[in-house]
This record gives structure tokens, sequence and C-alpha cells, in this order.
């Protein structure tokens, strides 16, 4: 999985961001995008595609990544999902994730950044970027900002459901399974649910 952060070290980049989202499918709450340097490439625990970990690793694997980086994360709330759609809130969570992990960085020790984005996803940064498909299971960096960006968000869907338990959001995370969608159309939307989502 270290193909890609090789691939750049050779070309003389020196610090990979490796950047990843959660939360573009739910009905409801935030999209969470975060960005990741590592320090390192070794770690003791699985670091692979969240989608592909267990809830347990995932917060493993979660500890042992911040101990190990240099991340940044970004939220976008539902009300601004509804107002420039899904795709343009994910590039913004995006953005925020990378600005506040470069405000981390000593301009002496930035040097030369190269950014990989998981998807065919197109930034407009002032940094070189490249979307790769798949990039959450073919780059560690990226499956990093995967794992933080994953466990994050999980997190706040666990705060919403003590707000809103009748929806269930604790357990779905506001993705639209049949009990989400059929608890949406008894009791209507959250003030968090997604307006210009169709099952909504």
């Amino acid at each position: 999985m270290l193909y890609y952060e090789r691939k750049l070290k050779k070309k003389g980049y020196n610090l990979i961001i490796g950047v990843d989202e959660a939360g573009r499918g739910p009905l409801a709450g935030p999209v969470v995008a975060a960005a990741v340097t590592l320090n390192t490439y070794r770690f003791k625990n699985q670091i692979d595609d969240s989608k592909k970990l267990t809830a347990r690793i995932r917060e493993k694997a979660f500890a042992e990544i911040i101990q190990k980086s240099i991340f940044g994360v970004g939220v976008v709330n539902e009300g601004v999902i509804d107002q420039v759609n899904i795709l343009q809130a994910t590039r913004l969570a995006m953005k925020q994730a990378i600005g506040a992990l470069v405000r981390k960085i000593k301009s002496s020790e930035s040097g030369r950044i190269h950014v990989i984005v998981d998807g065919n996803m197109t930034l407009d940064i002032d940094l070189p970027c490249t979307g790769i498909i798949g990039g959450d299971a073919r780059s560690k960096s990226i499956a990093s900002a995967s794992i933080l960006a994953k466990v994050i968000r999980d997190r706040i869907m666990r705060f919403y459901d003590k707000m809103y338990p009748q929806y269930g959001f604790g357990r779905h995370k506001g993705y639209p399974t049949s009990a989400h969608r059929a608890a949406v159309k008894k009791l209507g939307p959250s003030l968090i649910h997604r307006k210009s989502f169709s099952c909504v």
C-alpha cells in the first residue's frame, strides 16, 4: 500500500498527504474528511480501507494513526450539504482538512508537498493533487485518512443518537437502511437530516 508514496518520494516530494471522506451516502449528519501525512509506515494495527475493518479494529487503528501522523479534519454539516450539494460539500470538507493539516506544519519542514485523494476527485487547492481510484485500499496514507474520517463521523452520529434516539443513528449512522427510511417516513425528518436527498 506504499506504491504511490514511494513513487512521489522518488519524484522529490518529501511530504505526502492522503485525503479521504466519510458520509457521502447517508441521509443525515455531516460529511467528514481527514487529511493525513504519516511520520512512519510501520503500524501494529491493520491499516486499510475503513469499510473493510470492524469498528473495534478501526478504533485501535485510529489511536495509533493520530500518534504517528500529522492530521487535519474537515466537517461540513447537513445545512451546507443542502445548499451546495454533497459533491461540493465533500470537496469543501477535504479542503478544510488539508488546510488544518498544513497549518500544523512549520514552513521550514514542509518542503515539497503532494496531495493524494481517494477517488476521481479534483480539488481547488494550491498544491499538486492526484486522485486515485480505490485509493483507500491502495495507499496507506489515504487508508489512514479513511479511518480517521470514519471514526470521527461515527462518534458524531453516536452523539446525535442521544439527541434523536427514535431514528437509530447509533446503529446505522444515518445511512439509508430500511429501518432508517421507515423512521423518516413515520416521524418526518429531524433537524440533522439532509432535506435535499430524495429519500428524505
